[in-house]
């Protein structure tokens, strides 16, 4: 039974190359993964184009978006879980979630160069 609900935009081709690699270090299927592109959202409580704008994750029934979503979903994967512990911690929470504003300023012009 998966333990965490992850949300992505599966028209993306950065969004599709790591969910993949997620799929792929998810050996005990503890990640539900929802293509949003594909499917209406599921059961999320969130309007599909928020969840197209930002990453989306449910965790313990806590919703979650941008770098705490990504810290949950390596949570529930062993490899990963150190990362996703340390993310926990607010100073780090906050460097991540820089980041990921970063990337998503930065994003239209990555999927841009993936597609090609």
């Amino acid at each position: 039974m998966a333990r965490v609900t992850v949300w992505y935009d599966g028209g993306c081709p950065l969004c599709r190359r790591e969910i993949a690699a997620m799929r792929r270090l998810d050996r005990r299927g503890r990640i539900a993964f929802v293509d949003v592109d594909r499917n209406d959202g599921g059961s999320c409580p969130i309007d599909r184009a928020a969840l197209l704008a930002r990453f989306h994750a449910r965790e313990g029934g806590v919703m979650l978006s941008g770098a705490a979503a990504f810290a949950a979903m390596w949570r529930a994967i062993p490899l990963l879980r150190p990362l996703g512990l340390l993310a926990r911690h607010r100073p780090v929470l906050a460097l991540l979630e820089q980041g990921y504003r970063l990337f998503l300023r930065a994003r239209p012009t990555l999927q841009r160069w993936a597609r090609h």
